[in-house]
């Protein structure tokens, strides 16, 4: 495979697309330039759960129709999916301290975030010593059920819902973050076909 068809070569490719995107959207008000890193921080963990969903998705495609193409996919779209979790933490701690001078990690929210990470890489490093595919596809579908399952109680403090972004009524801001969103999608399906690619190569 040439340098420029690898799948880690365009998603590295993409992520500079999206610095060079985050770095140029438009600011906000209230946190003026700031405001940037919000948008990224939010695209990206939305990308973890999209990722991890499709994984539990697959994953069950894969249990009902037993094919092993779907359990390769669902283990390859959650290694892309915890990748992504994993990295959103620090983005979530710079844009604490750039908006709000400080790090709160009593959090709830963000106390939940760090406690599915660790066990998120904790699955993810069994799923791979075992290397059992029905149990690598069960393993991606309970994580996000217990995920969602639990972030659905969770108090929100500094995530109000509905979102801010979508509901601002600025078409600039919103434009800007689904471009951010599509970018960080395109990136973790670069990602997990380079994981597909360590798996079936």
């Amino acid at each position: 495979m040439s340098k420029l068809k690898s799948p880690i070569t365009n998603f590295l490719i993409t992520v500079i697309a999206i610095i060079l995107l985050t770095l140029i959207s438009p600011e906000e008000r209230s946190l003026g330039a700031n405001v940037r890193i919000v948008y990224l921080h939010g695209a990206w963990v939305l990308t973890a759960e999209i990722a991890l969903i499709f994984a539990a998705l697959a994953g069950l495609l894969g249990l009902i129709l037993q094919r092993d193409i779907f359990h390769t996919w669902s283990a390859a779209l959650g290694r892309t999916g915890i990748v992504f979790w994993i990295t959103y933490l620090p983005l979530s701690l710079f844009a604490m301290q750039t908006n709000w001078n400080g790090l709160f990690l009593a959090e709830p929210r963000f106390r939940l975030a760090m406690m599915f990470a660790v066990t998120g890489v904790l699955l993810q490093i069994g799923l791979w010593i075992f290397n059992i595919s029905w149990l690598t596809s069960l393993g991606n579908i309970i994580y996000i059920v217990v995920l969602r399952v639990i972030f659905s109680t969770a108090q929100n403090i500094m995530h109000p819902p509905p979102s801010p972004i979508f509901n601002s009524g600025n078409y600039v801001i919103i434009g800007f973050f689904v471009g951010l969103n599509l970018l960080a999608l395109l990136a973790a399906y670069f990602l997990a076909r380079f994981f597909m690619a360590r798996q079936t190569g």
